[in-house]
């Protein structure tokens, strides 16, 4: 295809979108990204590159979707609402490719790019399979060409079923599982599925083609943990399979042990149960490439000290408009804040160095003990907890989850914003502002915003106050101490 063509992908800041959009950029194409979210997406290290365009759009939202996809001549439909705010994700996946189609077909567009999941149709498929499945047939019956793709497992550090194995390995030398973990499966590298993503818009002949895509073996979820383990340096793993263990049982095990929430964790867990092998490898020959061993595949997510994307930073940033609002107290609803200040002898960027690795390994500058706490009562009430940790500890991008918060606003270095998604009778935000001053100092503010529910809202914020005292005025010192420390070392 002519490289002065505009692409659309969509789901841009998902964990295959926002790998796909800078590769496709290194290699010359102009990029529509598409997102719910304009400030996640304008975030993201690639979104000043000069051949990308940053736009907003929701494929269940028409009007919206209609206007991303306008001007394109291909796109790559990368979204799913397994991860999203919904209920009944197999009704919302359903609703968004018929969306797709119809906005598809309204921009004349020449081609659909679609990553779907592998499983045979004589197999009893998961829900989550069989909604991948239904959305590359609803995909095909509109009347643009469409090339799907479909993978089982993908090994990359911050895929979702990857990082399910991952802290189950690490964090249990005894594992009682269910008997899945004797399934065949024919994983794939993150790298090989984008190798083959990007070469199909120089291959026609994979227009209108579905593609099993895998791996160079047939393994199963219990060689690649022992296999993890050894590359990993673990002791060796004991992994016991059971036949009692049902699904929505293993979801709640995989929620306490891992950081995905039992809604994310059953469906993918039900899509373990089935043979995903490939049969069909006519696109090995049509786009040939060295298809990683697992061993290689594992050891390149090792090696990985931040994900580049992760499962994690999938949805929406908890609005909170409210936070920033200038109205009075008085007005739109109750406000309760707790705020700190400080004026710290160094530099706003040191400052910001220091604030900006809050979270993750680092911990939150004040009272761990507080914070494991307050993250296992979040477990336990269904919530992420804290075991989400960073995408990265020194990075952040609007849009980041860190630990139980999500990145609201990042303004280097002045301003940084994080919205609460714990489960509270109410709603949170914690904001950071930075100022220069002549005299060479940093003035450092530190505001925690609650938006209670009703009156438990209330009784919850005041029957935690005096704990804020402690955790907030340790957090500003300990933000001061380390960064007159980083001060020091650098003169």
């Amino acid at each position: 295809m002519k490289k002065e063509k505009t692409i659309l992908v969509t789901g841009a800041t998902g964990y295959i979108g926002g790998r796909l959009v800078p590769r496709l950029l290194e290699r010359g194409y102009h990029v529509r990204a598409m997102g719910r979210n304009l400030e996640k997406l304008r975030g993201r290290p690639w979104a000043n590159h000069p051949h990308v365009e940053c736009v907003k759009g929701d494929v269940l939202d028409y009007p919206s979707l209609e206007k991303a996809v306008e001007g394109c001549s291909i796109a790559y439909y990368l979204v799913h609402s397994m991860v999203r705010e919904q209920k009944n994700f197999t009704k919302a996946d359903r609703e968004a490719a018929l969306n797709f189609t119809a906005a598809a077909e309204q921009a004349h567009l020449e081609r659909i790019i679609y990553l779907g999941g592998l499983g045979n149709e004589q197999d009893a498929l998961s829900k989550h399979l069989l909604s991948r499945k239904e959305v590359g047939e609803i995909l095909r019956q509109s009347s643009i060409p469409v090339t799907i793709f479909r993978a089982a497992m993908i090994i990359g550090s911050g895929s979702a079923s990857f990082e399910i194995m991952r802290y189950l390995t690490d964090r249990l030398p005894i594992m009682i599982t269910p008997t899945w973990v004797r399934t065949p499966v024919q994983p794939i590298a993150v790298k090989n599925v984008l190798e083959y993503l990007i070469r199909s818009l120089e291959v026609p002949e994979t227009i209108g083609q579905t593609f099993d895509i895998g791996g160079p073996r047939v393994t199963c979820y219990h060689e690649l943990m022992m296999l993890y383990a050894k590359l990993a340096k673990l002791s060796t793993r004991t992994v016991i399979p059971v036949s009692i263990l049902s699904p929505k049982l293993s979801s709640y095990w995989i929620g306490l042990v891992t950081p995905l929430p039992p809604k994310l964790g059953r469906p993918l867990v039900e899509g373990l149960r089935t043979k995903v092998v490939v049969e069909d490898t006519r696109i090995q020959s049509l786009i040939p490439q060295t298809l990683l061993d697992y061993d290689e595949a594992i050891q390149i997510a090792l090696d990985k000290v931040s994900a580049e994307t992760s499962w994690i930073d999938a949805g929406m940033i908890p609005p909170a408009e409210w936070a920033d609002k200038e109205d009075p107290n008085w007005a739109g609803g109750t406000i309760l804040k707790a705020h700190r200040e400080r004026t710290i002898s160094a530099s706003a960027e040191n400052v910001w160095k220091v604030l900006t690795q809050i979270g993750g390994k680092q911990g939150w500058y004040s009272v761990s003990l507080l914070w494991k706490l307050r993250g296992a009562l979040d477990k336990l009430f269904g919530g992420v907890g804290m075991r989400r940790g960073r995408r990265d500890q020194k990075e952040l991008q609007a849009g980041d989850a860190v630990d139980f918060w999500r990145v609201k606003h990042i303004n280097p270095p002045y301003r940084l914003v994080l919205v609460a998604e714990m489960r509270l009778p109410g709603e949170a935000v914690l904001e950071f502002r930075l100022k220069s001053l002549p005299s060479g100092q940093t003035y450092l503010s530190q505001t925690a915003r609650f938006f209670p529910h009703g009156i438990w809202g209330i009784l919850y914020w005041y029957v935690l106050t005096p704990f804020h005292l402690v955790i907030f005025t340790q957090m500003i010192r300990t933000i001061e101490k380390l960064t007159l420390q980083e001060e020091a070392a650098g003169s």
